[in-house]
């Protein structure tokens, strides 16, 4: 493997770089990166992976399984092998959905750093960050989001409940001249950004925290 940092890409075992993180990228593929927690995975987030990957005209969509969302509470969050064993029945047999921890391999706590390292390890690839609207809703509280929107093309899927919210979300408004008509899906990894673009589908109702509460309600009915 590679000693970490961008000044010290000496070889370890001759393992390359890229298999560190479990998978290999070639220059100029269009690669989808659909980050989360995962906890768990559901059809909602294969829905999104699905359809991002169908209209974006995508060579591979990697599931990025967070160590923890900074935003969310560790508390009720279940292990990383958890949620990737979740993911990886989520994504199916298809070889072109990844579903990797490379964020923690890469000790990154936050997207912006996280595309950062991806792009610094795989030069040429194209990546396109894919997010459920419901995400879009809170985007603006992530740590570097105007430094994601202008270096990375940004997909957004439609999601129930949170249609209208999103469409008005700061992010939203802010890069509002950016955004590409859905139309023009299959041309967003190549677009000069920064550029965006929403993604309606037929929409899938599930969603982790639905998932949890029927859990938790069983959980307690059978100690009851």
């Amino acid at each position: 493997m590679w000693l970490a940092g961008p000044a010290r890409r000496r070889p370890v075992g001759g393992v390359p770089a890229d298999l560190r993180l479990g998978f290999h990228l070639e220059r100029g593929m269009r690669v989808g990166l659909f980050g989360g927690s995962f906890n768990p995975a559901h059809a909602g987030h294969a829905h999104v992976a699905q359809t991002a990957m169908r209209r974006l005209h995508l060579d591979r969509m990697i599931w990025l399984v967070s160590p923890q969302n900074p935003l969310k509470s560790g508390r009720d969050t279940a292990s990383l092998a958890e949620r990737m064993a979740g993911a990886r029945r989520m994504a199916g047999s298809n070889p072109r959905m990844i579903v990797s921890d490379a964020e923690a391999r890469l000790g990154s706590a936050y997207t912006v750093d996280t595309l950062n390292r991806l792009k610094a390890r795989f030069p040429g690839v194209k990546f396109v960050w894919i997010m459920g609207s419901d995400n879009l809703a809170s985007f603006h509280r992530w740590r570097g989001w105007t430094d994601i929107a202008r270096t990375t093309p940004i997909a957004v899927v439609a999601r129930p409940d949170t249609l209208m919210q999103s469409r008005s979300a700061p992010a939203a408004r802010r890069y509002a001249a950016a955004r590409r008509p859905s139309r023009e899906a299959a041309l967003l990894a190549d677009a000069p950004m920064p550029a965006w673009t929403y993604l309606c589908a037929p929409l899938n109702s599930t969603s982790s925290t639905k998932l949890r509460t029927v859990a938790s309600t069983l959980s307690q009915s059978a100690l009851s």
